[in-house]
């Protein structure tokens, strides 16, 4: 059977990862059908997509509708639906049921969910959907981040995985990782660890300290709590409860790290999404940047913060900006101060946290630096450990009271050579940001 992807019905056409999803699509030379509660949030949707990839060539392949008037027909006519409604089990069980009861027997169902079992998901369903369904997560934003999970269920045909990875490669554009149907998947459950983490260490340091410490300097786009502000407060508390209610202490090192603090779940409740609300650890008035008091909850200009600029960091960046990225990194591994120490226990963390998890959300470490580098933009650990050298690399594990994989300790045993990261396609430099 030739299988072709040319009708697309994307349901929640009006959120974030929806209309910025329907983009790939459209940019696919598909047609697509727009779908939200009613057709004016769909319009919305499409309003929104055509803002985001400054083109109103987006609306040449869409077409809008409601789920109560049009999902059924759209649905029964579709290749492709693409599911991005909101992160939660049982509002997508109830579309899915819906779906099951109109799809054709061989259109293919898709979640773009951030960590919900794929299996689970789709148990309820019938026979002919379970082998249909899989999980199809684009990062955010969709048109910019190219690295995308591609995750089966207990019951997904594995014919279907080949078929995508070919297809969206070569029609989007995208780098495709495969991952294990695990709490998170492979990029969320490494990456909001870290992102948890320093939300954790901000009560004691404060917003702008932490995002100051880690900063892109360490090897990633945007600093950490900026991040969550742009994910959303609500997307992040999805990810981290759902890792927290699918794992435990005794299968992750790394438990603690995911309990969401106490200060962001009071912040939630009172609507600090991020920037979708227009408030998170940061907000904007004008073109003055404000920044949240955890003791208060009141913001306070950034200007007005006293931030410590260790002269580490100064140096880093500098050599960053000249491309002396392990000159750089060999600075970061040897300094000195509570500051560095901090950064050092982050980072080092981050290392430990993406090895320990080979096998259990990806076959091997490479899938994990490559969604962590094209999924995140953050330096892939292997990179790290490339470019800071193997052996300072666990002395600095050790001097953070950081767990240092075996596989690195294996090697350094060997006397090794071996680079960790070796994709001839990747330039690693995109990682390393002078700022």
């Amino acid at each position: 059977m030739t299988r072709e992807i040319k009708k697309v019905v994307l349901l929640g056409a009006n959120g974030t990862m929806g209309f910025g999803s329907g983009t790939l699509f459209t940019g696919a030379d598909c047609e697509v059908h727009f779908l939200a509660r009613t057709k004016a949030k769909a319009e919305e949707g499409l309003i929104a997509a055509k803002k985001l990839v400054r083109s109103n060539t987006v609306g040449n392949k869409v077409t809008l509708g409601s789920y109560d008037k049009d999902l059924e027909k759209s649905v029964a006519n579709a290749d492709l639906i693409f599911e991005a409604v909101a992160e939660d089990f049982q509002i997508k069980s109830e579309f899915y049921e819906k779906i099951d009861q109109c799809r054709r027997p061989d259109s293919i169902v898709a979640t773009v969910s951030s960590g919900l079992s794929i299996t689970k998901l789709a148990e309820p369903r019938s026979k002919s959907f379970q082998k249909h369904f899989l999980g199809l997560h684009y990062f955010n934003p969709p048109h910019v981040i190219t690295g995308t999970e591609i995750i089966l269920g207990k019951e997904t045909d594995p014919t279907l995985i080949d078929f995508l990875i070919d297809w969206c490669a070569k029609n989007q554009q995208r780098v495709m990782v495969k991952t294990f149907d695990r709490p998170g998947f492979a990029g969320n459950r490494v990456g909001f660890k870290v992102l948890n983490e320093v939300a954790q260490l901000a009560e004691k340091y404060g917003p702008a300290y932490m995002d100051a410490i880690i900063g892109p300097y360490t090897g990633r786009a945007m600093a950490p709590l900026a991040t969550i502000d742009l994910v959303g407060w609500d997307v992040h508390r999805a990810i981290v409860d759902n890792v927290i209610d699918n794992v435990t202490s005794e299968s992750d090192e790394a438990f603690a790290t995911y309990h969401m603090p106490e200060y962001m779940r009071d912040l939630l409740e009172d609507g600090t999404l991020g920037n979708k609300s227009g408030k998170g650890f940061f907000k904007r008035v004008e073109k003055e940047k404000f920044v949240l008091d955890i003791a208060t909850g009141d913001y306070v200009p950034v200007s007005s913060v006293s931030v410590p600029k260790p002269a580490f960091i100064k140096e880093m960046k500098f050599l960053h900006n000249v491309g002396k990225y392990k000159e750089a990194m060999k600075i970061f591994a040897e300094a000195e101060g509570p500051e560095a120490l901090i950064a050092q226990k982050v980072i080092g963390g981050y290392i430990s946290y993406s090895f320990h998890r080979v096998g259990e959300v990806t076959e091997d470490i490479t899938a994990i630096d490559m969604i962590m580098g094209m999924g995140f933009n953050w330096a892939p650990p292997s990179v790290l450990v490339d470019t800071i050298g193997l052996k300072e690399t666990v002395a600095m594990m050790e001097k953070a009271k950081v767990l240092v994989p075996l596989a690195l300790s294996k090697a350094l045993s060997k006397n090794s050579k071996k680079p960790f990261f070796n994709h001839p396609q990747v330039n690693i430099g995109k990682f390393f940001v002078a700022k």
